[in-house]
């Protein structure tokens, strides 16, 4: 089952129009709704201060049936945050260990910045955050794993700890129990030789970005 948040940033509608046909539990941040409205797929649960949604679209969740959950503009979360423990919530329940997040990237930086900090926290719980937009998708990898992809396509490792050891297979620049600074872009820009490597992380926490073939 796919858990999916919708954030309030940066949206192509094309592709969140596909995108969101594969969620099968949608939750909107605010603002996230007015795209869910325009993707013709409306949210399951609508959480924040409501600030950003549009009386038009908060109007038409209702109608749809979706569960809205006002809170205070003057709080110590962000909205984003507080659908993340909604779907972290969902998760727990269906013993699921990804949860999809979209509308993350552009607009705001420093809500960006926020975003993987969010991401790190989740990974410390346990939990992987899967951030995706039509030009990057990026999580934190956790122990060994095997990523997907095409021959030629970038991949990034940007460690989130002051030091992280990791190894891979399958990338033009190979690490074996290689170092990561926190301080120093190594990781930056490996390339895939096949359709597929493995990443290996043995200490730290570590930022896996893939670029989308044509980008």
């Amino acid at each position: 089952m796919k858990i999916a948040v919708l954030a309030n940033g940066a949206w192509d509608l094309e592709w969140g129009k596909q995108t969101l046909k594969e969620v099968d539990f949608l939750i909107c941040a605010d603002g996230g709704a007015n795209y869910a409205a325009l993707s013709s797929r409306m949210p399951d649960l609508v959480i924040g201060d409501l600030d950003s949604i549009s009386p038009e679209n908060l109007s038409q969740c209702a109608k749809s049936g979706c569960i809205i959950v006002s809170y205070p503009s003057e709080k110590d979360e962000t909205d984003l945050e507080l659908a993340l423990l909604r779907a972290e919530e969902e998760a727990r329940r269906l013993d699921e260990r990804d949860i999809w997040l979209y509308g993350a990237t552009g607009k705001r930086l420093d809500h960006f910045l926020g975003n993987i900090s969010l991401m790190l926290d989740y990974a410390q719980k346990g939990y992987r955050i899967r951030v995706v937009d039509p030009e990057h998708e990026m999580w934190i990898v956790q122990g060994r794993e095997e990523i997907g992809g095409s021959s030629g396509q970038e991949l990034s490792l940007i460690s989130l700890s002051e030091k992280s050891v990791v190894s891979t297979e399958g990338l033009y620049y190979p690490l074996r129990k290689g170092v990561l600074l926190q301080s120093r872009p190594r990781g930056i820009s490996n390339v895939f030789l096949g359709e597929k490597a493995v990443v290996e992380i043995h200490e730290g926490w570590v930022l896996l970005v893939i670029v989308r073939a044509g980008v």
